[in-house]
């Protein structure tokens, strides 16, 4: 089988449908999971937490940005899966002169519902895939846009501050969310100090739990910060996970803030 990933490279699998994959991202795992790949995906990361079972039984190939290729060699898989963002350019192009290697790019929904179903094609799980995909858009189109969005600024980091900006998959969530994201003028993940947060006023700070373990010792922190602000620690999985972890973001959004 010859396929194009969401790069726009090309790859060919010796074997269709592919019965040894190691997948490199987190929510793309969890995904597998649900289409019912259980004994086909044979490595994740350390990472890759849900489902449970996997975390506890597969065998972790290090992390996503710190590749074990020599485990993975061992495992001798026909497909690996990973992603643009989330994983080393340089340790991608080492393992994809070994093995088959489909990579996502996913910046927004839309691209999120294409992966499913490019993942389904690959994996000969269409079908399933398509049921996933379907009812995340379902779900995403019961959102309401509110009148007047509130103004948020979302927190990934802390020491320095950095906050979720354009071109991320965050920054589309938080928009079909209904929020404003008062850094959407930045691009990606940038450093932001005190001062420019009070200078932006906004109505909402979201702490993520992910990447950085933002707990309830830090909402004194920034109220300080912004003390008009309502701080909430929200569930980074369910803004982050462009997979099928999807499922549950839209009535989560509807209840923030």
């Amino acid at each position: 089988m010859i396929s194009t990933d969401q790069m726009g490279r090309t790859l060919t699998l010796a074997q269709w449908p592919p019965q040894r994959m190691v997948s490199l991202v987190p929510s793309q795992t969890e995904f597998l999971a649900d289409l019912g790949l259980h004994k086909e995906v044979v490595g994740i990361t350390k990472f890759c937490i849900h489902p449970r079972v996997w975390f506890e039984e597969k065998k972790r190939v290090g992390g996503t940005k710190t590749i074990d290729i020599q485990k993975i060699v061992a495992l001798k898989p026909d497909l690996i899966i990973g992603n643009k963002e989330e994983n080393e350019q340089s340790q991608i192009s080492a393992l994809a002169q070994q093995f088959p290697v489909w990579m996502s790019d996913v910046c927004d929904l839309t691209q999120a519902l294409d992966m499913m179903l490019q993942l389904g094609v690959i994996t000969g799980k269409k079908a399933e895939a398509q049921l996933i995909s379907t009812s995340v858009e379902k779900a995403f189109g019961l959102l309401k846009s509110p009148t007047s969005p509130r103004k948020v600024a979302y927190l990934i980091w802390r020491k320095p501050y950095m906050v979720a900006a354009s071109g991320t998959f965050i920054d589309d969530m938080l928009h079909r969310a209904g929020f404003d994201n008062i850094f959407s003028a930045l691009t990606r993940y940038p450093e932001v100090s005190a001062a420019q947060l009070a200078a932006a006023v906004p109505d909402c700070i979201f702490l993520s739990s992910e990447p950085y373990p933002f707990g309830l010792k830090h909402i004194a922190e920034l109220q300080e910060i912004c003390p008009g602000a309502q701080i909430q620690l929200v569930d980074g999985e369910l803004f982050s996970w462009y997979g099928s972890r999807l499922l549950q973001s839209p009535a989560y959004f509807a209840s923030l803030c």
